[in-house]
């Protein structure tokens, strides 16, 4: 991650994430799969935007699957996940 352009990632949670909480996360795009993941996607400023995005999920309880730097000129990933 550079310090002059965010970077796009892609985090996936187990669950489904309430409309109300959508305004902590409204630099990022939120989906619904049918397999009841939710998918935050978008750009984050730095690392410590990043590790507060995380908390931010963690308080909410909504178990992490995946977060996944992703090629912002692409729209793919990377190839880079980090698993619990």
């Amino acid at each position: 991650m550079n310090t002059h352009n965010p970077s796009r990632y892609e985090i996936r949670l187990q669950g489904r994430l309430h409309e109300r909480w959508a305004v902590w996360f409204d630099d990022m795009t939120i989906s619904a799969e049918p397999d009841g993941v939710t998918l935050l996607r978008g750009d984050v400023a730095d690392q410590a935007a990043l590790h507060g995005l995380l908390t931010r999920l963690r308080d909410l309880g909504l178990p992490l699957i995946s977060v996944t730097p992703v090629d912002p000129t692409e729209g793919s990933t990377l190839g880079i996940g980090v698993d619990p």
